[in-house]
């Protein structure tokens, strides 16, 4: 592989330096580093992040083709910045054997354009009743740490306890979907007073306050690991803060979406903003991007959840429940979190790449831009603004809440271990 000199980029948003890649690492970073042949990328202007790193991604593949497959889902995440995503459990079969894990990934591995580490079930059929092969998952060629009935919540204490001190023992992690069923059973969107003024079914914030307020506690007695999916709501926060000064091995994500929009956006009526968890109100969201600063909240995690354009082209009711997020994802963290002041770059890199490599063990992810390290890099021209449009996704679905929405940030290179995946804006 030739060596590749991007030159004069803002390394986590600091001053111009030149990286040097050679093969599949960084040979060297400074300052009028000699080109030596290299093939030269001009980035003035430009950050170069570490390859962002997706904690909750939905690639449906194996059952779902029709919405996404493993190489359509990994080219959307070249393109938003990816190097690494992990890809939820809940397809058809459910990824809970060793064989439907390794199916998954060895498919990450023939595409190539990101690195794909599955995510385990928790239980079998994601049916909340009987634990998962989480021991053999681990063990497989595919190495589950990460493990989650996400799209349902493991709401059976005992079966919670159960999970939680198994994955203790080779430090593995629960990442729960916090909705307790019963409180949002018919429920179609935020609860409050936009449900009530549209007569939809409201889902009520105290559905996932309750459930993480009990996995903190039953993490804290197992002393194992736990991770809160997608948390959307001030109450969660507090909870999150609460048992994070405890000393509780807890951490959390936040969706992009969560970050931005409200419930409000439900009066159209449109089911591109029907999402679990719902859309919640502007105190949430402002809550949400405090928490995430100040480091409460761990991470952004996209739950990147593609949908053909017929389970999402009905009326509300009928409508599934997911958004695409992959290839939006950063800029919408541009406009919520680094242009508002909340973060800065190297803050962002934390978020999107550090903190998720790290809670979910990712070997040669999040890893520091300097000599020796992987090559696993993404360049954003930050200066440029447009328009969503969704016509130029690689993803197979279209349902993103952002189609004709300006915002900032374009990612315009990314690396996985020095190979080229995105070339000025353009997969290879």
């Amino acid at each position: 592989m030739s060596k590749i000199l991007i030159r004069g980029a803002k390394v986590l948003g600091g001053d111009p330096q030149d990286v040097l890649i050679d093969g599949s690492v960084i040979e060297a970073v400074g300052t009028g580093l000699p080109d030596d042949g290299a093939e030269i990328v001009e980035a003035a202007g430009k950050v170069l992040l570490p390859g962002l790193v997706d904690l909750h991604t939905h690639l449906r593949e194996p059952g779902r083709e029709d919405s996404e497959t493993v190489l359509t889902g990994t080219r959307a995440a070249a393109s938003g910045g990816y190097t690494a995503v992990f890809a939820m459990a809940n397809t058809f079969p459910v990824a809970d054997t060793a064989g439907v894990v390794e199916q998954v990934y060895r498919l990450g591995q023939d595409h190539g354009y990101c690195d794909v580490q599955p995510i385990g079930a928790v239980t079998v059929g994601l049916e909340g009743r009987k634990l998962a092969e989480l021991g053999a998952m681990h063990e497989s060629a595919a190495g589950v740490t990460v493990f989650s009935d996400d799209g349902k919540c493991v709401d059976d204490a005992v079966i919670m306890r159960r999970a939680l001190e198994y994955v203790k023992a080779f430090g593995g992690v629960v990442a729960q979907h916090a909705q307790e069923p019963r409180l949002t059973e018919g429920a179609q969107m935020n609860e409050g007073v936009v449900s009530a003024e549209l007569g939809l079914g409201g889902w009520p914030a105290v559905a996932e306050e309750s459930i993480i307020a009990r996995d903190v506690l039953l993490a804290e007695h197992v002393g194992s690991r736990v991770h809160i999916c997608h948390l959307s709501t001030a109450g969660s926060v507090e909870i999150v803060r609460w048992a994070k000064s405890r000393g509780i091995d807890v951490t959390a994500e936040v969706t992009p979406h969560h970050l931005l929009l409200t419930d409000e956006l439900v009066r159209t009526y449109d089911p591109v903003y029907k999402v679990n968890p719902p859309l919640r109100t502007e105190r949430d969201v402002l809550a949400l991007r405090e928490a995430l600063a100040d480091g409460t909240i761990d991470i952004v995690a996209t739950d990147h959840a593609p949908h053909p354009h017929e389970d999402k082209d009905c009326e509300w009711a009928a409508a599934a429940m997911g958004m695409v997020g992959l290839e939006t994802a950063l800029s919408v963290v541009q406009e919520t979190m680094v242009e508002t002041g909340l973060l800065d770059w190297t803050g962002v890199a934390d978020r999107m790449s550090f903190k998720p490599a790290e809670i979910g063990r990712a070997q040669g992810h999040g890893r520091p831009v300097s000599a020796g390290e992987p090559a696993n890099l993404t360049l954003v021209d930050t200066a440029y603004r447009g328009s969503v449009d969704p016509a130029g996704f690689a993803s197979r679905s279209r349902n993103t809440p952002y189609e004709g929405r300006e915002l900032p940030g374009r990612v315009t290179h990314t690396w996985l271990r020095g190979k080229a995946t995105l070339v000025d804006g353009k997969l290879t």
